[in-house]
C-alpha cells in the first residue's frame, strides 16, 4: 500500500529524507480500519513512546508502551508493517496488561516510556512502576529477564518513592526517561519534577543516584522547586540527550528545551539556555498563544541528535524541529533552523489538517533517536514508529 506524502519545504532544511519515513512499524492506517480496536500481535502498537536502535543494522527495541511491553526486531526493518521477532513483558505477541495482570517482576512492564541503550546493555524506564530496568547486555531473545533495577529494592516492589511522600536518592516517582552517555546514567525522573544522574552505570539494585536537577536536594519534588520557574527548576522532565558535549532535557510541562554548558556536577546547576520560550521565567505553552511558531514548543517530549543538529520531539504540535550545530551555545529563544511533520512553523494539527497519517506526517510524536543515519521517531498518536532516513 502506498502512503501518502506531502513534501515539506522546510523539511529539506532538517536532515531528514524529504521522502519521509523509508520504513513504518505498525499497521498502515487506513480509514477503513479507524475504528477497530487496537489488538497486540507482532505488529500492532498502542502509543509507543521510545525507541532504541543499536546499530545501523539493529537490533531495535521498541516501547510499545499501551500494551505494555517491549518489541524486538533482530535486525534493522526493511519493510512496512514488519513482525517483531521477539516480545518481553506478555506471555506472547497476543496478551496485553500492566505487569502481564500480574505483580511486578523482573521481565513486566506498566507503561515503559523510554529506552536506551547504555554500553552493550539495555535500560527501560518502567513509569508506573516507578523503576529503571537494565540488561547488562541488550536482550536477544523474547522474555529475557532484566539483571537490574533502580528505583525499587527488588524486583517485587512497585510503590512510587517506595511508598513514601518524601523523594530520595535511591527513589522514583513515575520516570519517564532514560540515557547514558560516556559512563553516566541520566534519569528523567518526572514525577519528582528532577533529572537524577549516576556518574557510572550502577552495579546495584535499588543504587543511590550521584547527582539531582530541577531540586535543591535529593528529597525535595515540588514543581519548579515550590517557586517561581527558573534556570534551575522542572515542571515535566522528560527525555535527555547530549549536544556537542552539553546536556540537553526536554521540560515538557515548562514547555521548553533546558540546555547547560557542558555536564552538570553539582546539584541543582542552573541551565545555560532554554528553547521555547524567551526566558528562564517564561513557562507558557506556544508562548501564550494559540499557534505555534519557530521558535515555541507545547510540551516537548523527546529529544536527540543527528548529524551535529539538536532534533526535538514538538510533541503538542505533531511536529519535529531542528536547531544546527553553532560555535557557541544557542540563545534562549533561539528560532529553529528545521521542521518535519508540518507544511511552515505556524501549523499544529495532528497529521497536518486532522487527516490519515502519511509518510512523513505526525500525530503526538514522543521520541526521537538517531543511530548512524537512522532517525527513530515514536509516532504515538498514530501507533507506530518511523524508520527516516538522515541526509
Amino acid at each position: 500500500m502506498n502512503i501518502p506524502i506531502n513534501i515539506n519545504p522546510a523539511s529539506h532544511l532538517l536532515p531528514l529524507s524529504p521522502n519521509g519515513a523509508e520504513v513504518i512499524l505498525g499497521n498502515i492506517i487506513t480509514a477503513e480500519i479507524l475504528a477497530i480496536p487496537i489488538a497486540p500481535s507482532p505488529i500492532n502498537m498502542f502509543g509507543p513512546r521510545g525507541a532504541c536502535l543499536f546499530s545501523e543494522t539493529g537490533s531495535l527495541w521498541v516501547a510499545d508502551t499501551g500494551h505494555h511491553r517491549l518489541l524486538g526486531w533482530k535486525n534493522l526493518p526493511t519493510r512496512d508493517s514488519q513482525p517483531a521477532d521477539w516480545v518481553i513483558g506478555q506471555p506472547d505477541f497476543f496478551h496485553e496488561g500492566q505487569n502481564a495482570k500480574s505483580s511486578p517482576r523482573n521481565k513486566t512492564f506498566s507503561v515503559p516510556t523510554g529506552i536506551c541503550a547504555c554500553g552493550t546493555g539495555l535500560a527501560v524506564a518502567d513509569a508506573w512502576n516507578h523503576r529503571i530496568l537494565i540488561w547488562k547486555n541488550a536482550p536477544e531473545d523474547s522474555h529475557i529477564p532484566a539483571d537490574l533495577v533502580l528505583g525499587q529494592a527488588d524486583f517485587s516492589q512497585n510503590d512510587p518513592n517506595r511508598g513514601t511522600h518524601q523523594a530520595a536518592a535511591n527513589t522514583m516517582h513515575w520516570p519517564y526517561g532514560v540515557f547514558y552517555h560516556q559512563g553516566r546514567l541520566f534519569v528523567a525522573d518526572t514525577g519528582n519534577r528532577r533529572l537524577l544522574i549516576w556518574h557510572q552505570l550502577p552495579t546495584e539494585n535499588g543504587q543511590p543516584a550521584d547527582l539531582v536537577l530541577g531540586q535543591p536536594d535529593m528529597t525535595s519534588r515540588n514543581e519548579n522547586g515550590g517557586s517561581s520557574p527558573t534556570a534551575a527548576s522542572m515542571r515535566w522532565c522528560h527525555d535527555i540527550t547530549v549536544w556537542e558535549d552539553n546536556l540537553v532535557v526536554a521540560d515538557a510541562g515548562n514547555h521548553r528545551v533546558m540546555i547547560w554548558e557542558g555536564i552538570p556536577t553539582e546539584n541543582n546547576a542552573p541551565c545555560a539556555v532554554v528553547l521555547g520560550q524567551k526566558s528562564f521565567d517564561s513557562v507558557e505553552m506556544n508562548q501564550g498563544v494559540y499557534l505555534p511558531n519557530a521558535s515555541s514548543l507545547s510540551m516537548p517530549y523527546g529529544v536527540g541528535v543527528g548529524n551535529d543538529w539538536l532534533l526535538v520531539a514538538d510533541t503538542a504540535n505533531s511536529r519535529l524541529l531542528g536547531w544546527k550545530r553553532s560555535e557557541s551555545l544557542l540563545l534562549s529563544g533561539a528560532v529553529a533552523e528545521g521542521l518535519a511533520g508540518q507544511i511552515h512553523f505556524k501549523s499544529k494539527g495532528e497529521n497536518r489538517d486532522f487527516g490519515l497519517p502519511g509518510r512523513d506526517s505526525l500525530n503526538w510524536c514522543y521520541g526521537v533517536q538517531v543511530c548512524g543515519d537512522v532517525a527513530v521517531v515514536a509516532d504515538s498518536g498514530n501507533n507506530r514508529v518511523l524508520l527516516w532516513r538522515l541526509e
